[in-house]
This record gives structure tokens, sequence and C-alpha cells, in this order.
């Protein structure tokens, strides 16, 4: 078994494993395309089909919590079975799922059929498979590396609004939706086949001595899930996505029903996601020098000033960036904390499923955010209601990492 001083350091895991977090943020960003490419689509779809902007969007929150069901099965799974085989067949269901989301034809019962399809579809794709991955390979640079992985959201959020966009205002939504994910899959999964592979996935013929040699240490899934310090990461998991999320689905209504330009609204958007993969790199680094909980707790109070701006922003195009730069930090920043926190504290011997446990906390305030929104929004006509809440919850969820004790499986400082 290996001692801590004969584990590899940073510079020797990037040279070996370089290409994995790549290839892991790719897939990551596939597993989000539903979400973060959703926002373009709602305007065209509600209004050819007369809908509501909540029966819009109801698909998300049901596919949200069919993921929430299953997100500790699907980590118990892959810690038995390795990450890869979920991650290439997941990668071409969600996307062919994805597509299908062009064929609605007005039918609430098919609309809600095609979510159905694809909430199953994204399974094998969700945050487990591609962190899990990554813990194996990486545990001086975690933090970065996780970072560099999560990553993908922030790509899907820089690209797919704008990519939806473009497609939606030259070919029409219901002929977008299968070219968007028809370029994604040719963009994301050659990638994801060559270099996506854990330290737990075999290879051909490759025998496993040195991963049995080596067996993960850690908590187990019940003592895991009986422990304080698990109920706070899924109480600041739940309350940061239910308003993170809702933020970024809807950021392009806000700002079309400001009067802005479906274009300018996708520009000021992709702000969003660039700024997440600054928060994201700056977060990840942060997390391998600083005490996670404590630089969690400071980058979650973003989005807090951020709805604070969009409140009396008005049509102000510089607060509305501003806005959006803040919200991106932080996106950049919530998946990275909750995965980086769960390895620490509870090491990585169950870590699937109890990240799963965390997962389905994450999904539920995926699927209720949005919905949330977008009921606050035909109640009273506008998000100033939410922006409110979303301000306290933000504090809350704040709190709640900022009161966690000191890791038990933190690798010491300067290894």
């Amino acid at each position: 078994m290996l001692m801590e001083t004969d584990k590899p350091g940073a510079a020797t895991e990037w040279r070996r494993h370089y290409m994995l977090p790549i290839a892991a943020a790719l897939g990551y960003a596939t597993s989000v395309i539903h979400i973060y490419g959703l926002g373009p689509y709602i305007q065209p779809i509600s209004d050819q089909f007369g809908w509501t902007r909540t029966q819009v969007t109801v698909g998300l929150t049901l596919s949200t919590l069919v993921q929430a069901i299953f997100s500790v099965p699907i980590g118990l799974m892959v810690d038995r079975l390795g990450p890869r085989i979920f991650g290439l067949v997941g990668v071409l269901l969600t996307c062919g799922a994805f597509a299908l989301l062009g064929t609605a034809t007005g039918s609430p019962g098919q609309w809600y059929l095609l979510w159905a399809l694809l909430a199953l579809a994204t399974l094998p794709v969700q945050a487990t498979i591609w962190t899990s991955a990554v813990a194996t390979r990486f545990e001086a640079s975690r933090g970065l590396a996780f970072a560099i992985t999560l990553c993908g959201a922030s790509i899907a959020v820089a690209i797919f609004p704008l990519m939806g966009s473009w497609l939606i205002g030259h070919y029409g939504w219901q002929r977008a939706a299968p070219i968007q994910a028809a370029i994604w899959a040719a963009c994301s999964f050659p990638l994801i086949f060559l270099f996506f592979r854990g330290a737990r996935d075999r290879r051909r013929g490759e025998a496993v001595a040195a991963t049995a040699a080596a067996p993960a240490i850690g908590a187990t899934l019940a003592e895991g899930v009986r422990s304080s310090i698990y109920h706070r990461l899924l109480l600041a998991s739940l309350l940061f996505t239910f308003t993170i999320i809702a933020l970024v689905v809807h950021f392009v209504p806000i700002l079309t029903d400001r009067g802005a330009d479906p274009m300018r609204a996708a520009g000021i958007a992709s702000v969003v996601g660039l700024c997440s993969i600054i928060g994201r790199l700056a977060t990840g680094l942060l997390l391998d020098r600083f005490r996670g909980s404590l630089v969690g707790a400071g980058v979650f109070l973003l989005p807090a000033a951020a709805s604070l701006l969009l409140l009396g922003a008005g049509n102000n195009v510089a607060l509305l960036i501003a806005a959006a730069a803040l919200i991106g930090l932080t996106l950049g920043a919530e998946v990275d904390v909750i995965v980086y926190l769960t390895t620490q504290h509870f090491g990585l011997k169950t870590f699937g499923g109890l990240y799963g446990g965390l997962l389905m906390a994450l999904s539920v305030g995926t699927a209720t955010g949005p919905l949330g929104a977008s009921a606050i929004f035909d109640r009273f006509g506008n998000y100033a209601p939410f922006l409110w809440i979303a301000l306290a919850l933000m504090v809350a969820s704040s709190l709640a990492l900022a009161s966690l004790p000191r890791p038990a499986f933190a690798r010491p400082r300067g290894h």
C-alpha cells in the first residue's frame, strides 16, 4: 500500500492524466445541454404553442426529479463498475434525446414524454460519472482537476445559449434542437472515447493489481448519511442550485422582458459562462490552498450581490453584465466546492454513493428552481419577487458551508 510520501505530486498527476479532466469537462457539458441550452427556446416555444413559461419549463423539472431519484443507485453502480461505460453511452443518448425536443407538436402529453425520455437519457451522464473518474486519478491537485472537469458547465453556459439563439434565428427552434445536438455530439464524443478513463475502469487485458493494492479509504455510505456534515452539504446544495440554476435558465428571459433583443440578451448571458470558467479555475486553486468550506462560503454570497444588481439595473447594460459576471463566478464554484468537500470529509471509499445523495439535492434544486421562477413570473408578471428569494437563499447556503468543521480526509498541505 502506498505511503503518504510515496503518493504522486501535482506535476506527476497532470503529466500522467492531463487529458482526463478535459474529456470529463466535455462530458459534463453534455449532461447539462437541456438545462443551460433551454433558455433561448423558452420564448419561441411559448409563442408557437401558446403555453405559459411554467408549461415550457415543467419538463426540465420532471427530468431533474428523475435524476434525483436515481442519483444514489447510479453512484453506487459507478463505485462497482467504473464510470467509463456510463459516460460513453450517456453522451450519445443525451444528445439524441435533446434532438427529439424538436419533434414537439404542441401536445402537452407529448412534450412531457419527450422530457421523460431526456430524463432517462441523462442518467448515465450525471456529475458523479465525470468527477469519480477524476477523483481516482488526482489527489494533490484534486481541486484544480475538479475545476477543469466542471468547467464543462461553464462551457455549456457560454456556448449553448449563443448556439441555440443563432440556430433558432436561422432555422427555427424545431430544426435548431437536432442541429445543436448533432454539432455537440460530433465535438465531444471522440475526445471522451479516447481519454475518459478512471482508475477503476479496466483496459482490455490490463491488470488491475495497482488499483487493488491501494484500496480507497473513507467513510461508509451509512456513516456518511448519518453525519451532520453531510446534512449541511445537502442543505447548501439544495438551496444553491434552486437559486443559481433558476437565475441562469431565466437570465435571457429576464433581459428580453426588459426590451433587449434575443441576440443581445444571449450575448450578455454568455458572460455567465465565460466568468464561470474563471470562477471554477480560481476556486479550484483556492481549494487546493485554503480551507474548502470557507472558500465555498465566500463565493456562494456572490449571487446575492447579483440579485441586488438585477433588481436595480433596469436596462443599464454595464450593471447587467456585472450581474452576469457575479452569477458566473459562483456558477463556476458550486459543484466544485460540494464535490471537493465530499472527498475531504468522507474520502473515496463510497464517493459515488455519497455524492449521489448530494447530487439528488442538486437535482431537486435544479428541478424546482426554474419552475419556481416561472411560476413567480406567471403570477406577478416580473422576476423581482424571485430575485429577493434568491438573495435570502444564497445567504443561508453560505452559512451552511461556513459552519463545517475541519475535514477528516484532507491531504496534508505541501504534499
